[in-house]
């Protein structure tokens, strides 16, 4: 299970102190109030300001639904971000789905195929696709070159580019957030089923769908929230007519200077994702996206839920029917692993694709390569600029993971140990920065650190990056603490030790495991980490995906590749560590 996927609830059996143990979670709290919550509410506020004379005004909320081309962009947007998370759900739902079944140790070696992906750098992701559906890429080649086609077919800078690339960058996240809640339904309650007369399908519909619906509702959610903002896949695979919002709020804040007008587009996205998690929150309770137990839905959206699902399995029961009447029930059986492995080469083989050409002969990037050479990987290495970049990068998420690991850490505590009304808000706050959306944050920080002096630093860098990554830690510590028997603390105080004695010689040896999970996540969601550097580098401090989004807007090159390869490597080792790692924090 992905650290995006814990859940910081303890057993009900655990003794908890009431308010002692939350002034643990105050350091992150302050941290995330003055570098998340402030910002924010700094950039909102911007909305309303008139950008001349600095006076309350809504004239950019006026200008915004007076011209076309923004309306048409918002709508834009939502459709884009609308049409990922159904066919995020509609490819993820069955891989998770057989992923769930499978026992313990091949679900941890199946979910690699998923995690890394979800891990992987979107600009390495986005190149990928930029080479395999472009004009004189791998798909047209060969299309081309077996006489399919005689003209090259136009996958690129249009809306099919941008869904592939959009729905192949969040399949991943959102199999990750349905499977926890898949794992823990009792497979025994559709035995039941099927024994007292129901269908499989109606079996499957009626009980196993529905207790899995807050873990659907969850990654639709994650996935809607998450592709509002988004900006590197349609910049490189879209058109003009593919324009995000998030495009917008750039070019209004790096050419224009308009701080009024970015901060009502960052208020209309900022708004649409609290609606949208307003709605869940009301439906199953927002502690289900980090997989804690759905509130139970009542009354008329009960009844016309079931009464849907009750329509939907009927037709899948005769649908079943027929289709093993015509094929046979072996051939049926087998149709779910075959989509499953289609979808895992879905994920995996395009970036996978990216490795023989980094080792090309050739001056362009041709598939299948003329010839095999490391001139490529020299140039990487034999240049300054993309070396400094990289020592940068690791330098950032080395610190960045260390900070966040000790807030998220001292927060996990504190909602381990404490029981009151508050944990529950605490904990909604520490997710935030997961909910809203990337651009939102970059934008406020960029405004704030410009004001403190903080732009082009490697410190401005390490504080926005923790913001983004104190919900990863925070919900990997949970995790581990979750199975964590506090009586051994209870001990220890028995015997004469004080909190930090305790603390230091009892909590964190046996979670260690956990801890160092939490540091790897942190550090892979640094070095991977674009949309803040776009803003708080300034051209100056560049990290490595920040020179990679420079060289990409100019041409694209062997050397990307090469550097493609590295940024892979670096997050499939740190992934394989954290899991491990993970692993055995659970097991012990």
């Amino acid at each position: 299970m992905s650290a995006v996927t814990a859940t910081p609830a303890a057993g009900a059996s655990r003794p908890r102190l009431r308010f002692g143990a939350l002034w643990l979670a105050v350091p992150g709290l302050l941290f995330l109030a003055v570098f998340f919550a402030w910002p924010v509410a700094q950039l909102l506020g911007l909305s309303v300001v008139d950008n001349e004379t600095g006076a309350f005004s809504v004239g950019t909320y006026q200008r915004i639904a007076a011209t076309d081309v923004y309306v048409r962009v918002l709508g834009i947007t939502f459709r884009i971000a609308g049409w990922t998370a159904f066919w995020s759900l509609m490819i993820g739902y069955p891989l998770a789905y057989w992923v769930a079944r499978m026992p313990d140790f091949f679900r941890g070696r199946m979910l690699l195929f998923v995690m890394v992906p979800f891990w992987t750098s979107y600009l390495v992701k986005t190149f990928a696709w930029m080479i395999v559906l472009g004009r004189s890429g791998i798909i047209n080649s060969l299309a081309t070159g077996s006489g399919l086609v005689d003209q090259p077919l136009p996958l690129l800078h249009n809306e099919f580019g941008v869904m592939v690339g959009m729905v192949h960058a969040m399949v991943p996240l959102a199999v990750m957030t349905m499977l926890p809640v898949m794992t823990g339904i009792d497979r025994r309650l559709v035995q039941a089923a099927q024994t007292l007369g129901a269908s499989p399908a109606r079996a499957f519909w009626l009980v196993y769908f529905k207790l899995s619906l807050p873990g659907v509702a969850a990654a639709g959610l994650l996935v809607f929230i998450s592709s509002l903002g988004f900006f590197i896949v349609p910049a490189f695979l879209g058109g003009r007519q593919q324009t995000m919002l998030a495009q917008l709020i750039i070019v209004q804040v790096q050419e224009l200077l308009n701080w009024s007008f970015a901060g009502a587009l960052a208020a209309m996205m900022l708004a649409a994702a609290l609606i949208s998690c307003w709605a869940y929150d009301r439906l199953f309770g927002i502690s289900t996206i980090a997989g804690g137990s759905a509130q139970s839905s009542k009354g008329r959206l009960r009844d016309l839920g079931l009464a849907v699902l009750g329509v939907v399995a009927a037709a899948a029961a005769k649908l079943s029917g027929a289709a093993n009447a015509i094929l046979g029930k072996r051939i049926c059986a087998s149709l779910l692993p075959v989509f499953c492995w289609i979808v895992i080469g879905f994920l995996v083989l395009p970036t996978l694709l990216v490795i023989p050409l980094a080792f090309t002969s050739s001056q362009f990037l041709e598939f299948p390569p003329p010839g095999y050479s490391l001139s490529w990987f020299r140039t990487y290495f034999d240049s300054p600029l993309w070396i400094q970049a990289t020592f940068r990068s690791f330098g950032v998420a080395f610190a960045t993971a260390l900070l966040a690991t000790a807030i998220g850490g001292f927060a996990a505590l504190a909602l381990a140990n404490s029981r009151t009304r508050w944990s529950g808000v605490i904990f909604a706050f520490f997710l935030a920065p997961m909910i809203v959306p990337r651009i939102v944050i970059a934008v406020g920080l960029f405004y704030l650190f410009a004001r403190i002096g903080l732009i082009a630093t490697d410190l401005g860098l390490i504080i926005g990056h923790t913001v983004l990554a104190i919900p990863f830690t925070l919900v990997t510590i949970a995790a581990v603490l979750k199975t964590y028997d506090q009586r051994l603390d209870q001990a220890a105080a028995t015997l004469g030790a004080n909190r930090i004695r305790t603390l230091t010689g009892v909590t964190i040896p046996l979670v260690q495991g956990g801890l160092v999970a939490a540091f790897l996540f942190a550090f892979i969601t640094s070095f991977d980490e674009l949309t803040i550097a776009i803003f708080v580098s300034g051209g100056i401090k560049t990290t490595l995906p920040k020179q990679m989004w420079d060289d990409m807007i100019l041409q694209l090159n062997p050397t990307l590749a090469a550097v493609s390869v590295v940024v892979l490597v670096v997050v499939t080792v740190m992934l394989l560590l954290a899991e491990r790692f993970r692993s055995s924090s659970h097991s012990t």
